[in-house]
């Protein structure tokens, strides 16, 4: 097993930056608050919309048929597409990056040792003509992720596969067609029992973007020769570092602390800056999580407020150079959060070669290892001489194992953030009035959205006097 992730939050504190930081005696004062919501958090275990704490324990049986079902998909396709949308697709996307190699679809067969993989999340036209001008269809297999069925995006890339696989394979379609819904109800269940389709359950306790340690994430994994059994092993090592309500032994309620306490003083942009390309998606899924969750105008007691902080998608060393002076010199509403590897799986040895120019020359014999690491120390320095917050996770590798630990890590500050906003963490209301408004658009025939649709002639014509 691989050493536990490390959250340093030395950057964060008055003590070190100086009075913009957070001081210990806040985190001391808010001590109640934060037992109260470790207890409410473990009370509800399993319970409601709380069923993905229960992934790590509960799915023996689910990764053996997983397992199994990954290695005829490598012996028999060419192309693996998953078509998803928000964390059916972010989470699967974010764990390739970061466990397969960085041109994984590129490389030959041999040395991939599974099909290409495609995460199609968007309903760009271009995007899906474009996606069928590469694959063959006859050795593709479809990953259709949708809890509910009713997910119009992807749905309607269903429609557009089956027509495709239909003029392709004729009756064979089905054989290309793997369902991960919903067991108990929803659409995409019933067409999956009509059709006879394999199907992988997402568990009713277990929303899109806490899925990841669930088939909707670990069967796109599995077939890319990830080793699923040490993600779910991953997030159980951190699970239980999280049983305890001492936050000097339990790293996500701590963080949750000073993430509360950030968003109480008004930091209310959380910028994520993986110094590590393997980890860059690890922001978007991040992004999801921290937005969809937290961003809520209703506290659970009814109140009527406007909670949540905004997150930003970075990646170090690149945005250094684009991002980087607003982090120092902009607005006190930031805090940034380094994910660091402390050994990286491969070395890159810098050459000699212009040793008559200094400031080039003192590079060769270095390697790249040591130089994203510098990089990562004076963007962090730089934000602490500013007096800016940082904190920094660090993974001694990136593995199975750490990843399974840093997503788990993620959403249990999640759920406690949540009770310390005293927010339902896990609805998304703002989302559905959207896809009410969507289906409206489209003409969908139903007395809600001919309803929305009546409502929406109610907004104020545009003019053209803002219009250029």
């Amino acid at each position: 097993m691989s050493q536990a992730i490390k959250l340093d939050v030395n950057n964060m504190m008055s003590d070190i930056i100086g009075a913009r930081g957070i001081s210990w005696s806040a985190v001391e004062e808010i001590t109640e608050d934060l037992q109260k919501a470790h207890n409410a958090v473990q009370g509800n275990r399993g319970k409601g919309m709380q069923g993905w704490m229960e992934l790590p324990y509960n799915q023996d049986e689910i990764l053996n048929d997983i397992e199994k079902s990954a290695a005829r998909i490598r012996e028999r396709f060419d192309n693996f597409v998953v078509l998803g949308i928000g964390g059916s697709a972010l989470g699967p996307a974010a764990v390739h990056q970061a466990l397969c190699h960085l041109h994984y679809n590129e490389l030959p067969p041999e040395k991939r040792g599974g099909p290409r993989l495609y995460i199609e999340d968007n309903i760009d036209p271009e995007r899906m003509a474009a996606l069928l001008d590469v694959i063959d269809v006859e050795k593709t297999c479809f990953n259709v992720i949708t809890k509910s069925g009713g997910t119009a995006e992807t749905m309607s890339q269903y429609l557009i596969v089956l027509d495709a696989l239909k003029k392709a394979v004729g009756d064979k379609y089905k054989e290309h067609i793997i369902a991960t819904t919903s067991k108990t109800k929803g659409f995409l269940i019933e067409i999956a029992k009509r059709e006879g389709y394999e199907t992988f359950y997402i568990p009713d306790g277990v929303g899109g973007r806490f899925s990841e340690l669930c088939p909707v994430g670990l069967l796109p994994a599995a077939v890319c020769g990830i080793d699923i059994r040490g993600l779910v092993a991953g997030a159980r090592a951190m699970d239980e570092r999280c049983l305890t309500d001492d936050i000097s032994d339990n790293p996500a309620l701590l963080e949750a602390a000073l993430m509360y306490l950030t968003m109480k003083w008004g930091a209310n942009i959380s910028v994520m800056m993986p110094y590590s390309d393997s980890l860059k998606l690890m922001s978007d899924w991040y992004a999801q999580l921290w937005a969809e969750s937290l961003g809520k105008n209703t506290t659970l007691t009814g109140e009527r407020v406007n909670v949540g902080q905004t997150p930003v998608k970075t990646l170090g060393v690149t945005d250094q150079h684009s991002q980087l002076q607003l982090y120092t010199e902009g607005p006190y509403d930031k805090v940034v959060t380094f994910l660091k590897v402390e050994n990286f799986r491969k070395t890159t040895n810098i050459p000699h070669g212009v040793d008559d120019i200094p400031t080039i020359a003192f590079l060769g014999g270095k390697t790249h290892n040591q130089l994203i690491e510098a990089e990562r120390q004076g963007t962090e320095y730089a934000l602490y001489r500013a007096g800016r917050m940082s904190q920094t996770i660090t993974l001694d590798e990136v593995n199975a194992d750490t990843i399974g630990q840093l997503l788990y890590f993620f959403e249990m500050v999640t759920a406690y953030t949540g009770q310390l906003l005293n927010i339902d963490a896990f609805n998304q209301p703002g989302v559905e009035e959207s896809k009410v408004a969507s289906y409206a658009v489209m003409g969908f025939d139903s007395e809600k959205h001919s309803m929305k649709r009546e409502e929406m002639k109610s907004k104020p014509a545009s003019k053209d006097i803002y219009i250029l």
